[in-house]
């Protein structure tokens, strides 16, 4: 038992010493990418509580005197502080203060830059992947390091000190303390590191399931107005600006980039990377394998495409509910049986009362 105490001791030395040594070689780069990191964390977030406020005041908008000072006392107040407090912290960072970023990220960072292979592997490229589709090309690869950089470090240093502190436990005997730290500590080191890791692709299923939900009113606008006679340049902005969303923010993204004299080819497939449902793809491609040939065929693939959108909206509306009716069995089953309960305990006091006379 001493040897496997000294081994994980050991180990979990090694652990600390490497992230500290990892810490100590960082230089302005490391700092630098930790900060942008940090900066772009908090635009998301601003932009998360300035939704969320937004979503609150369209909602207390349909109240008035008392009702409305109700509802407002109910739902709380909004996010302005914790806004005008990012929004400080990221003007510090925009202006080179890169202490703000913090240090717990600096070692993977530099890990990350001195082994090359780190940055070349399927993992990578799939978390990439995600990012892209998440927060386009342009903010993937910054998104991605930082997100590496932090699986890194926290498995290093989280692995680190559970291993050190169950080790010591367990040595001084406190009874199960130390191996219970020994062991779930160090999972939930990996289970954070790997959390980091699983996020993105959680955070993209459900966009794809919203731009999914909103896809049969998209293409059935862009039929209307396209078989109406306007250009699909106009009637793809028309479109956008018609409403809001996540699919009608890529349509808006897609727009500025026609504007900005980018070519379809390329504005359409930025557009399919960033949806990435099978949905929009095909509705990108026709409207891509369409350009040189007027509106009218395109006019009947965009009808057909609405017919079969609304139709697959039907039958995932009926597996819907069909999970719904699975996941409330056992609810109703349990309120049966209690229900049941209720009538036979009385019923069974009554005649044994009854026999006992």
């Amino acid at each position: 038992m001493q040897i496997v105490l000294c081994v994980l001791m050991l180990i979990s030395s090694v652990l600390v010493v490497a992230w500290l040594v990892l810490l100590f070689k960082s230089d302005q780069d490391e700092s630098a990418a930790a900060a942008y990191d940090k900066l772009f964390g908090n635009m998301l977030k601003i932009k998360e509580l300035n939704k969320k406020d937004a979503e609150k005041a369209a909602k207390l908008s349909q109240y008035s005197g008392v009702a409305f000072a109700f509802m407002k006392a109910v739902r709380g107040g909004d996010h302005s502080k914790q806004i005008a407090k990012l929004e400080q912290l990221n003007e510090a960072l925009r202006e080179g203060d890169v202490s703000k970023a913090g240090v717990a990220a600096l070692p993977g960072h530099v890990l990350r830059r001195t082994v090359s292979a780190l940055g070349k592997g399927k993992p990578y490229k799939t978390l990439q992947l995600r990012h892209i589709e998440l927060y386009g090309k342009k903010n993937a690869e910054y998104k991605t390091n930082g997100v590496l950089a932090a699986m890194i470090s926290c498995a290093l240093l989280g692995t680190g000190v559970a291993l050190a502190f169950g080790s010591l436990l367990t040595a001084l005997e406190i009874g199960l303390i130390g191996p219970a730290l020994l062991v779930v500590g160090t999972l939930i080191a990996l289970i954070m590191a790997y959390s980091l890791y699983d996020a993105p692709r959680s955070e993209a299923v459900k966009r794809r399931e919203i731009i999914a939900r909103q896809f049969p009113n998209v293409v059935s606008k862009l039929a209307l107005l396209v078989c109406s006679g306007m250009i699909m340049d106009r009637a793809w902005n028309e479109t956008a600006n018609s409403n809001g969303g996540e699919l009608y923010d890529e349509m808006k993204k897609t727009s500025k980039e026609l504007t900005q004299n980018i070519a379809p080819e390329a504005a359409y497939s930025n557009f399919i990377v960033r949806c990435n449902t099978k949905e929009t793809s095909k509705l990108a491609s026709a409207i891509l394998q369409n350009l040189s040939k007027g509106n009218a065929e395109i006019g009947n693939l965009l009808r057909d495409l609405a017919r079969e959108a609304w139709q697959e909206r039907r039958h995932n509306a009926k597996r819907d509910a069909e999970k719904a009716n699975s996941k409330l069995l056992i609810p109703t089953m349990l309120l049966f049986v209690s229900i049941l309960l209720m009538i036979a305990v009385p019923i069974a006091l009554t005649l044994g009362g009854a026999m006992s006379f």
